[in-house]
């Protein structure tokens, strides 16, 4: 009975106090959730004031205009996007019809009209991307793409590998015929653009594209027997074209026949954006005041440096007769021999255009290049750094200058350097002369394309690129630096064999202070200077070969 009467008493208790927690959870739920103002939250209204119900209604009025003022807010972003978008768009349709899709030119046949436009819209693109009108900066020396010189009798070619020659015959049809389509084409636009003007002029043939600089009847002949063609006329030969490609633009081609006078020449540029061959343009070059200083960087070396001049007479002085000379030489050895051959040179040619220079110091052939270019009062002219066993000739003078313009080109030509003629020439009874043996073959010789000396450019080119690297002492190392400061501007790289141009064999020596490394990297370059894979080849095996020749005679006579 107590029990039950202590139970009936605490249940009320109990049931109040939980009343009490609901309401003070409400009240705590109701105060975090209450919105806040821009700066501060709002009071809760009282729940037995009568103005309870105005105070929420003003809360979610507030609540409401602030979502309106969001939504306001993102719609005027979605509006700024909308136009942005729409402007992309427009910039982009306008890019598109300037330069249309080759893939909509392919499938668009209802309007052959725009296709045939946008073809041809898409083709000079391609002109402009490849390096046609100006050159395209480059990282490293190995990203070059090379030029490939070529008449219609032969190519010259740089990646020949183990089977291919470094002169070789267009055998194959393909190369065939493209060659013979653009210098058609190229003769085709001459004697279109003569016939324009009432003026009589030559008429240009195909028979004008062969080597050397003048048709004569053995030349002529060959010609029309191996490529049967009947040339309208025989005038002057063409200096061998180039061309190159790249892989993802197209092939361009540089095309020089001889002009109307002694130096003047005209120049034809095509260019194949794997398509139809185009005409870039066709324009007249004269060559007749355009002087090249030849500067040779020297020390010791008399004996050679005598050689150099018997070839600077012939081809420079006597045939050429647009050049100058300076010698720039290093200390006092050898100095009056080298000077006693450039005064004798001098008195019987008559040739007073040379400069000579006398360094008291080491020898650096960058630095000797620099003050011979430095040291040049006249107008600009053309630079074509030397070295004292170089043979050229009149032929390349004029490439050099063709392919040298101030502001645009330069021209590294690829020489080829002759290997050792007492192994070339060990079977027979004598050595060759010097002119006879400088042919272009697999076994007298390679292109030398890992060498950048050699160079032809302007001297306001040179002048405005930095010249020479002064800090690099001795052989090696400054023309490649040279090299990569030309292809790091916006000028044309022309990189291409030329066939006359030849690095003369001489003995290279491999001295006791170089590291282990070293000198086996000199014997590597010495054995590789020396002859040929297949003649080296015979030298290993020399013992062998002959053993055998000595049993097939033993053989031959028991039998």
């Amino acid at each position: 009975m107590m029990l039950r009467r202590g139970f009936l008493v605490f249940v009320p208790r109990l049931v109040g106090l939980l009343v009490v927690a609901c309401c003070s959870v409400s009240i705590v739920y109701m105060l975090a959730c209450t919105p806040k103002g821009d700066t501060e939250q709002l009071a809760l209204p009282r729940v037995h004031s009568p103005t309870a119900k105005e105070g929420y209604e003003a809360i979610l009025q507030e609540r409401e205009e602030q979502h309106r003022n969001y939504i306001i807010s993102l719609k005027k972003q979605i509006a700024q996007l909308k136009a942005e978008l729409q402007g992309k768009s427009e910039q982009l349709k306008n890019m598109q019809d300037q330069n249309a899709d080759p893939l909509d030119i392919r499938l668009d046949h209802s309007n052959p009209e725009k296709a045939q436009v946008n073809l041809l819209a898409f083709l000079r693109a391609q002109i402009d991307k490849a390096e046609v009108h100006s050159g395209v900066k480059l990282s490293t020396e190995y990203a070059a793409v090379p030029f490939e010189s070529f008449t219609l009798q032969k190519v010259y070619q740089l990646e020949t590998g183990l089977t291919r020659h470094p002169e070789e015959k267009p055998v194959r049809k393909d190369k065939r015929d493209e060659l013979v389509e653009v210098i058609e084409l190229a003769v085709g636009n001459l004697n279109s653009l003569e016939g324009d003007s009432n003026t009589k002029h030559r008429v240009y043939a195909t028979s004008d594209f062969v080597e050397g600089l003048y048709v004569d009847s053995r030349c002529e002949s060959s010609y029309r027997a191996e490529m049967s063609f009947t040339p309208k006329s025989s005038i002057s030969c063409l200096h061998a074209g180039i061309y190159r490609t790249e892989k993802d633009k197209g092939t361009l081609y540089e095309l020089t026949f001889k002009g109307d006078t002694k130096h003047q020449f005209k120049k034809v540029v095509l260019f194949r954006p794997f398509g139809p061959v185009m005409k870039v343009k066709n324009e007249n070059v004269n060559m007749a005041d355009t002087l090249i200083n030849v500067i040779v960087p020297l020390a010791k070396r008399a004996s050679k440096f005598r050689q150099f001049m018997q070839n600077f007479r012939e081809m420079g002085i006597q045939q050429d007769g647009r050049i100058h000379l300076t010698v720039v030489y290093f200390g006092k050895e050898q100095v009056n021999e080298v000077k006693s051959i450039l005064e004798n040179t001098s008195k019987a040619t008559n040739f007073k255009n040379f400069t000579f220079i006398q360094l008291n110091e080491e020898f650096s052939r960058g630095k000797g290049l620099d003050i011979g270019a430095r040291v040049w009062k006249g107008s600009n002219v053309v630079l074509f750094f030397c070295d004292v066993d170089i043979y050229f000739t009149a032929e390349f003078l004029n490439s050099c200058r063709l392919n040298t313009q101030p502001g645009k080109k330069v021209f590294y030509p690829v020489l080829f350097s002759q290997y050792n003629p007492s192994i070339i020439y060990g079977h027979q009874d004598s050595i060759p002369s010097l002119e006879q043996q400088l042919i272009i073959k697999k076994e007298t010789g390679f292109w030398r394309d890992f060498g950048f000396g050699m160079t032809c450019q302007y001297r306001s080119d040179f002048i405005n690129i930095g010249g020479f690297d002064l800090d690099i002492k001795g052989w090696g190392g400054e023309d490649v630096h040279l090299y990569r400061k030309y292809l790091h501007s916006n000028l044309i790289v022309i990189r291409t064999p030329v066939r006359g141009l030849f690095h003369l064999w001489h003995e290279k020596q491999c001295l006791d202070e170089l590291t282990p490394e070293q000198y086996k990297m000199c014997m590597q370059s010495k054995a590789m200077n020396e002859a040929s894979h297949g003649q080296l080849g015979m030298l290993v095996f020399r013992q062998e070969i002959e053993t055998h020749l000595h049993r097939q005679k033993l053989s031959s006579k028991k039998t």
